[in-house]
């Protein structure tokens, strides 16, 4: 038997267990569909607000599992400028945060539009804008090479590395793009979040560029995923889910690619990770609801422009303690300063002091 699916005669005709499946997709697409029911139900500027949240943590979540950290804040200015949004506190973006959020939007935002072979190279080198991958040189905008040798999905530190898989050679490229890509931009019957975990697998399994391709893989489920929505705006991300399930994501990847191309078990992860993607957008469409009746219930509350920076910062879900020498750091003004701010923010019932105390002391919003 081969030792990778793509090198089986049949190869890519998957197959799964219907009956295993149904069940499971049905009761995700009932979940989704509450859920898309209940953002109509909001306001435009709600479902603007969990649309940018949304996109923010797919952008940074798909960058993480590949090692890669990028600025909350530049991520979700970059995002918001692109889609003629205004945020309080934007900044400076660079240059490899404008071009992850670039193919993030090309492929949720346009979503109807043909994926060819020239849109993927521009994604490609959205990801890489200065032609390299860390300190290593790569083939940008086009489908990798073999000079360098097989490509290979390794982990271990050199000299004891293991090989997860290795994909088709160069010489393939062309020919295995051009099926998956007449079978995406094609209108098969199939439903559509299954289509997105098939997409995610064949693509990832042929993995046709030098580098970045988990990231344009799970644009490429991203976009399926908004045409099975019909809809640009996102209320879930399943980089983010992935991400906390990396490892099994991992795990569950390799042995299907190892295996005989029935990818019943991939399929049945892949929409369990999305359910529990949907789950958390809940709580995160919680999260968005509390922060527009903050702004709401304060509205004619007179604030100074480094007050309404940091509690924009708590509202978001400040990680760690609010001490007064951390609010003058960030707010970049004195000590005495900064504790006047926050004191005046606790006379108005805005802020309130954390239990506990210590040595140094913290503060939190005030729920109403």
């Amino acid at each position: 038997m081969s030792k990778y699916i793509h090198l089986l005669h049949n190869w890519p005709t998957f197959k799964w267990e219907g009956e295993k499946i149904i069940s499971t997709l049905s009761s995700l697409r009932h979940k989704q569909g509450r859920l898309l029911g209940r953002l109509e139900g909001l306001g435009f500027r709600l479902r603007e607000e969990a649309t940018l949240e949304t996109l923010t943590q797919d952008v940074i979540k798909s960058s993480e599992i590949e090692g890669e950290k990028l600025p909350v804040d530049q991520v979700r200015s970059s995002i918001a400028r692109r889609l003629g949004m205004e945020i309080a506190n934007e900044v400076a973006v660079s240059r490899d945060v404008d071009g992850v959020v670039e193919m993030t939007l090309d492929a949720t935002q346009k979503y109807s539009l043909p994926l060819n072979e020239e849109r993927l190279f521009n994604w490609h080198a959205a990801l890489f804008p200065t032609g390299r991958s860390g300190i290593y040189k790569i083939q940008v905008g086009t489908w990798r090479n073999d000079t360098k040798g097989p490509m290979q999905v390794v982990s271990g530190a050199i000299g004891r590395e293991r090989v997860h898989f290795e994909a088709p050679e160069a010489a393939r490229l062309t020919v295995e793009m051009n099926k998956f890509l007449e079978w995406f931009n094609s209108n098969t019957k199939m439903d559509g979040v299954l289509k997105a975990a098939i997409a995610h697998l064949w693509f990832v399994t042929i993995h046709p560029f030098d580098d970045g391709n988990g990231r344009i893989a799970r644009a490429i489920s991203d976009m399926q995923l908004a045409r099975a929505d019909e809809s640009k705006q996102r209320f879930y991300s399943m980089s983010a889910q992935i991400q906390k399930e990396r490892n099994i994501y991992y795990e569950v990847l390799e042995k299907t690619q190892k295996g005989n191309l029935d990818i019943t078990e991939w399929l049945l992860w892949f929409l369990d990770c999305l359910d529990r993607a949907i789950t958390l957008s809940e709580e995160n469409l919680f999260a968005v609801t509390r922060k527009a009746t903050f702004w709401e219930t304060h509205q004619g509350v007179t604030l100074n422009e480094r007050q309404r920076k940091m509690l924009n910062k708590l509202v978001d879900g400040f990680e760690g303690n609010m001490t007064s020498s951390k609010w003058a750091k960030i707010a970049k003004c004195s000590a005495d300063t900064a504790l006047r701010d926050i004191q005046d923010l606790i006379d108005k019932e805005i802020l309130e002091k954390e239990e506990g105390g210590g040595r140094s002391t913290s503060y939190r919003i005030k729920w109403k």
